[in-house]
């Protein structure tokens, strides 16, 4: 008989440089490694808790120990999805059962998901929320990566872009309010926006509080991320939303996001496929549904000063899929 062990334990990587978004900084990723052992394999997950859905370090890791008797009873994928709630601590469990049956039949994940062999997929980089001067001289260092995305937080915001065009002329933009907008807000920047080049805007306002959207001429794409979750959330984007923004933190693990991305795809909506900050185990199953996207956002890795062994290879604006070593 097959004995089954969970490992879960803090992980903390430096960031290159402070973050910032409109509701704070920070100076390094705290993130959530879990390992399961069985019959000489390991498989690996990692979750980023995220206090904007009320998870912490400590609480992400209680669930996941509570879930110790389950697991090393041999819980699979699919009990997995109704023992936990969507959020940062199933995302790890999943994606380490998925890793671990890949390990155990010496197929790679996208083999047993029954997915195409994934290809490197061009990624955003993404400049935080700093004054227009910082972020024109950042962009001006970036200004060869294909796509840039652009925390913004409402006051000053055009100045950052105009900065943000200044340094980078050619490069395809993308911005991110994190719900820091209101609708006159959209309504006076999105024209401008356009002008210079932006493709789109994420989470303009603050989810639960987005009724407006249905009555907003969206001249700018708008992009639900806080307010798109997994497959339940979809029905209450009708008419808001051109876009979705697919997390693993958010849909709970890639089981959930290859059905969330099948779903929105089937009612219509573009995808973007994002990340929080985190280490190159926590980009790995998310290269696998960006696959053909509109907007891939799997940078995390390139934010940090240091990262896990066997990284992702990151060249040409692009992340290419992981080796087995890594995940997968």
């Amino acid at each position: 008989m097959s004995i089954r062990r969970l490992g879960v334990e803090e992980t903390v990587f430096r960031l290159a440089e402070t973050f910032t978004i409109s509701r704070g900084s920070r100076d390094q990723a705290n993130v959530i490694t879990v390992s399961i052992t069985e019959d000489g394999h390991t498989g690996f997950g990692e979750c980023v808790p995220y206090a904007r859905y009320d998870e912490t370090v400590g609480g992400v890791i209680a669930a996941i120990k509570a879930l110790q008797p389950d697991i090393e009873a041999g819980a699979a994928r699919a009990e997995l999805q109704s023992l936990l709630p969507v959020g940062a601590a199933r995302n790890a469990l999943d994606c380490a059962l998925w890793d671990l049956e890949a390990k155990q039949s010496g197929k790679r994940v996208y083999e047993l998901a029954g997915l195409p062999q994934p290809e490197p997929v061009t990624t955003a980089f993404t400049l935080s929320l700093e004054a227009p001067g910082v972020m024109r001289e950042k962009a001006r260092k970036n200004a060869h990566r294909p796509l840039l995305k652009i925390k913004l937080g409402g006051e000053g915001d055009i100045d950052r872009i105009k900065a943000v065009r200044e340094g980078a002329p050619e490069t395809a933009i993308v911005v991110d309010a994190n719900e820091g907008w209101s609708v006159e807000t959209y309504r006076s920047l999105a024209p401008d926006l356009l002008r210079l080049g932006v493709r789109m805007v994420e989470q303009p306002l603050p989810a639960g509080k987005d009724e407006a959207l249905l009555e907003l001429d969206r001249i700018l794409p708008v992009c639900a991320d806080e307010s798109c979750h997994d497959r339940s959330s979809l029905p209450s984007l009708v008419g808001k939303y051109d876009m979705v923004n697919i997390k693993l933190d958010k849909t709970g693990g890639l089981t959930e996001a290859l059905l969330l991305k099948d779903e929105a795809l089937a009612a219509g909506y573009a995808i973007m496929v994002g990340c929080m900050v985190g280490s190159s185990l926590a980009m790995a199953p998310a290269v696998l549904v960006a696959q053909g996207v509109d907007i891939v956002d799997l940078d995390g890795p390139l934010l940090l000063a240091e990262d896990r062994d066997h990284p992702l290879v990151y060249k040409d604006g692009g992340v290419c899929p992981s080796e087995p070593e890594l995940w997968g």
